[in-house]
C-alpha cells in the first residue's frame, strides 16, 4: 500500500483531446497524459501535477498578485472553493477567479491585485487571458520537448556535425 496522498486527476470535464487537440484545452495535458493517466505511477503523476502547477501560477503571477495570503485562504474557505493545498498559491488565486470572477468587484476583499497593465480589464477577462496563456504555455512545453524529435535518439553526433 502507498503511502503517499493519491494525485487527484486535472482533469475538468472539458476534454478537448477527443476532437483532435494534442493538448487539452481544459486540463492541459497532454493527449497521451490524459488516455495513460490511469496506469501513471505515483511519481509520474506528481510530476505532471508540478508541470501544470508552475504553468498556471506562472501565467496568474503575470496579471495578479497575491496581497495577503491568509486572507486569500480564509475567502477560499468561506466560498468553499476546493483547492489543492500542495500547489502554488497563485493556482489557488484561478480556483477562485474560476469560481466567481464576475461576483468579485474588490480583488483586494480576497487577497489579491491586478497588476497595473491589466486594471482596465475585469477578472472574468483575465481569467480567460490566463486561461488562454496556460494552453499556450502548454502547447509550447509540447511542441518543444514532445513532438521534437529528439536528435541524440541513436546516442551519436556525428550525423549533425558533418
Amino acid at each position: 500500500m502507498s503511502h503517499f496522498a493519491p494525485i487527484r486527476t486535472p482533469c475538468i470535464g472539458v476534454c478537448s483531446t477527443g476532437v483532435g487537440d494534442v493538448v487539452c484545452r481544459g486540463c492541459k495535458r497532454f493527449a497521451h497524459e490524459v488516455i495513460d493517466w490511469n496506469g501513471y505511477s505515483h511519481e509520474q503523476k506528481q510530476a505532471i501535477d508540478r508541470r501544470l502547477d508552475a504553468f498556471l501560477a506562472q501565467c496568474v503571477a503575470n496579471k495578479l498578485r497575491i496581497i495577503d495570503l491568509p486572507l486569500l485562504k480564509w475567502q477560499l474557505d468561506v466560498q468553499q472553493i476546493r483547492i489543492q493545498a500542495q500547489h502554488d498559491p497563485y493556482c489557488h488565486v484561478f480556483a477562485m477567479l474560476k469560481a466567481g470572477a464576475n461576483q468579485i468587484s474588490s480583488p483586494e476583499q480576497y487577497g489579491f491585485e491586478i497588476l497595473p497593465p491589466h486594471r482596465g480589464k475585469t477578472l472574468s477577462v483575465i481569467r480567460n487571458e490566463v486561461d488562454e496563456e496556460f494552453w499556450l504555455l502548454s502547447a509550447a512545453h509540447y511542441d518543444r520537448y514532445m513532438a521534437t524529435r529528439d536528435l541524440f535518439v541513436d546516442g551519436s553526433r556525428s550525423e549533425l556535425i558533418g
